[in-house]
């Protein structure tokens, strides 16, 4: 009885690794006949497993039942998801705290004891900081939004902006972005014939979704780069590009998220497109990156503040030679 216990614990660890599994290579794996690999899989059916039976060939797929079966997970799988539950614990989606801190304490009763003390080392040994808590987004509304974008159905939601003050919109929905301490929706909207970007704490679903659409081009092939660049420089009253004489996977890790857009040209330069509240900020924005670069474009306070910082610079070095 034991070893048989064991032997349907195995095949299921086996059927949840791989989509599918040949019935020749299951039954080499157990150490037994593809007669009691046929005979182990209707066990796993009578508990509620949906194992599928592979077309054209003798073989077993595990499938996606009416309820969620017991999964099993080895050591780092394990404590991947009890990491990643404790970090939901305190996210800024609203809602999904208590139900994290349920499956948090399921698992943590189940884990061995080493395991255990792998989750609370990574937990006591990391502060978060420097980060303050995002605004507050429904788990309902990234639900709604993110089935409307699977399907391709028309969304339809109230959306109060700072500057608009409250609108209803009729958007075609393509991806949700988590960056930094918010969530966006990137769109097409149908209103206003353009790609947008909406904060998803400031938008309200409604219900039911519009019809379904055709996909569009996305206006970047990389969806994050596009709100990067409406973060970054468009809504900005200062503006600016800059080429710098390095390649763009050279300085990609100077260039913090919200920060610019880098756009790569050759192997030997790249240009970054950044916007600031002034042009004091364009500047220390630049410098940053720490490389040469030329000014392309951008206002006229912007020439002139770059002037000022390189004055100061070589003052503080003519200073200091003359101590």
């Amino acid at each position: 009885m034991l070893e048989t216990s064991a032997r349907l614990l195995k095949l299921l660890s086996l059927l949840q690794t791989h989509r599918d599994w040949p019935g020749t290579d299951l039954a080499e794996r157990l150490g037994v006949t593809t007669r009691t690999v046929r005979r182990d899989v209707e066990r796993l059916r009578e508990l509620g497993y949906p194992v599928h039976a592979l077309q054209g060939t003798p073989g077993y797929r595990l499938g996606a039942g009416a309820a969620l079966p017991p999964l099993l997970l080895d050591d780092d799988e394990a404590v991947a998801v009890a990491v990643g539950l404790r970090t939901a614990t305190g996210s800024s989606v609203t809602g999904i705290e208590e139900t994290a801190l349920r499956a948090l304490t399921k698992l943590e009763q189940v884990l061995p004891s080493r395991l255990r003390r792998r989750v609370n080392t990574m937990q006591t040994a990391t502060v978060r900081a420097g980060v303050a808590p995002g605004p507050r987004v429904s788990a309902d509304a990234l639900m709604t939004i993110a089935e409307a974008c699977r399907r391709h159905e028309r969304l339809r939601f109230d959306y109060l902006s700072p500057r608009g003050g409250a609108s209803r919109r009729d958007a075609e929905p393509y991806h949700l972005v988590n960056f930094g301490r918010h969530w966006y929706l990137v769109a097409f909207d149908i209103d206003r014939d353009d790609w947008r970007t909406f904060r998803v704490d400031r938008l309200t679903p409604r219900t039911p979704a519009g019809p379904r659409f055709a996909p569009r081009e996305p206006p970047y092939d990389d969806v994050a780069t596009y709100l990067a660049h409406q973060l970054s420089a468009r809504t900005w009253p200062s503006q600016a590009t800059v080429r710098l004489h390095e390649s763009a996977d050279a300085v990609a890790d100077r260039v913090w998220p919200g920060m610019g857009v880098v756009e790569a040209v050759d192997e030997h330069a790249c240009l970054l497109h950044l916007g600031a509240g002034t042009p004091a900020d364009l500047v220390w924005m630049i410098t940053s990156v720490q490389t040469d670069f030329t000014l392309l474009n951008g206002p006229p306070e912007l020439a002139v503040a770059l002037r000022r910082q390189a004055e100061r610079c070589l003052a503080a070095i003519e200073a200091d030679h003359s101590c």
